[in-house]
This record gives C-alpha cells, sequence and structure tokens, in this order.
C-alpha cells in the first residue's frame, strides 16, 4: 500500500468530467465495482437524480458544481468516522479560496454542511459500498450552489453569486482538487484525526450554542461542546450528561 506522502499526494488523483449523469456518487459506485482503483473525481455539468442526505432531492441545474471523489479502502472501519471532517475541511478551504473578501462568514456546521452567513451552500454525501472483491468503496459527492439554489428548504439557503462570487464550475473544482488532496494527505486514513478536528474546529459554526439535533427516532437539544477524538458531536444535555452523536441534522437554537 502506498505510504502517506504518495496514496493522497495530488498527482495520485484522476479526474473525469462528464456532460449529464443521473449522480455523480452513483457513477463513482459503478466504476468501483468494475474495478476502479480510486482516487477518482468524476464531475458533471447537470445531474438527472442528484440527491442529499436520506433520499432528499439537490438541485442539479448547470452553473452548480457537481463532484464526487471515489476512495477505495480509504481507512479501517475504526478509523473512518473522521472523514466527513476531513471533507468539510477541505471544502471550506476551496470556497474560501474564491469567496470576495469582506463576504459574510464562511463556516461548517457539523459534520460537513458548509455555511456562508448562517445560510447552507453546499450539499455533502458520503456513501460506502462493500464490493465483490472484499475492498470497500466509498464515494463522497459535493454539490456546491454558485448560480442556483434551492427554491424550498427546511433551512436557510444561498448560493456563491449571492456573494458577489461569478465563478465556473470548473475553476472551483480546481481549487476543491487541490484542497481535497492536501487536507486528505494530513487526515492519513484517520491517524491524523487529531489535526483535522482542530482544523474543522477553527471553522465550526456553533460551538457552545444551544442546539437541536434531529436523530431519526426523536430530537435532543443541549449545548454544542464540541466534537470528541473521533469527530463525533458531543451534545451537552445537562446534570452532568455529555452525549455523543453520530449522525444527525442540526439546527440552531430550540425547535418546536
Amino acid at each position: 500500500m502506498a505510504g502517506k506522502g504518495e496514496r493522497f499526494s495530488l498527482e495520485a488523483f484522476r479526474h473525469e468530467a462528464l456532460q449529464d449523469v443521473g449522480s455523480t456518487n452513483t457513477e463513482c459506485l459503478v466504476r468501483a465495482r468494475a474495478g476502479d482503483s480510486g482516487n477518482l473525481w468524476i464531475t458533471a455539468i447537470r445531474q438527472t437524480s442528484g440527491r442529499g442526505r436520506r433520499g432528499r432531492a439537490w438541485t442539479s441545474e448547470p452553473g452548480n458544481l457537481y463532484a464526487s471523489l471515489l476512495l477505495i479502502d480509504p481507512a479501517p472501519m475504526q478509523r473512518l468516522a473522521s472523514l466527513p471532517l476531513a471533507v468539510a475541511v477541505a471544502v471550506q478551504a476551496a470556497i474560501g479560496a474564491v469567496l470576495p473578501a469582506g463576504s459574510e462568514r464562511l463556516e461548517v456546521k457539523w459534520p460537513n454542511d458548509i455555511l456562508i452567513g448562517r445560510r447552507k451552500s453546499c450539499g455533502i454525501l458520503l456513501e460506502g459500498e462493500g464490493l465483490s472483491d472484499g475492498r470497500h468503496a466509498l464515494a463522497i459527492g459535493i454539490g456546491i450552489n454558485i448560480r442556483h439554489k434551492p427554491e424550498a428548504a427546511a433551512y436557510g439557503v444561498t448560493r456563491l453569486e449571492d456573494h458577489g462570487c461569478f465563478i465556473s464550475p470548473d475553476e472551483l473544482f480546481a481549487h476543491l482538487f487541490k484542497e481535497m488532496a492536501s487536507v486528505l494527505k494530513i487526515w492519513d486514513e484517520g491517524r491524523g484525526v487529531a489535526e483535522v478536528s482542530r482544523r474543522w474546529l477553527d471553522v465550526a459554526c456553533g460551538v457552545g450554542e444551544e442546539i437541536t439535533v434531529n436523530l431519526p427516532d426523536r430530537s435532543l437539544t443541549g449545548r454544542f461542546d464540541g466534537i470528541d477524538e473521533q469527530g463525533l458531536l458531543k451534545l451537552d444535555i445537562g446534570a452532568g450528561q455529555v452525549l455523543s452523536i453520530a449522525a444527525g441534522d442540526v439546527f440552531f437554537g430550540r425547535t418546536e
């Protein structure tokens, strides 16, 4: 297996640009089943069946960036929980490289929503699959609102053009390609979680604030107490109880 300096070096990544696809994540997983070795970026001008977390539809008209990165066996399973943090750090850096000076604050909402002025600008979806040869494929889907944004959403949304950033998807992808390689090299198959967590907290939104976390079966409200060493959200619900949460939708404040 390639060492730290080789596996996630900039030169180790490939890119294939497509026109219309159903979903760049699906395309990555199809390539994985066909034996692709990973470190493959797939971008598309338009997605016809883009999706977000929990099967939500994702606006996919031309003008936004639609990109997915295929990784094969990116880390042992017990170290994979921190990967969404690394992805968020890279995407935040890529958007930060193109936003005009003086823009509203660019932050990360746990685990990997990218907010500008506390409005969502980007969707990130990680999907994994065990392959028939025993390998594990992971597709990291990233959709960044440049020109378009959803008309109706349960949360505030924005696009880069709302902040004076008129950039092409290709230009933005060049920054994402570079930043992702840099952060994955630091992440180092999960061994670099301490440094990734530090960088994530530097750009995190809402630490110390009251938040509500919607889980599949219930909602929890408490104080956002940061993240633990595995990247799990720490929720202080009072009376000395701090819960570690692996997955959920986070909202600021108390929701009814």
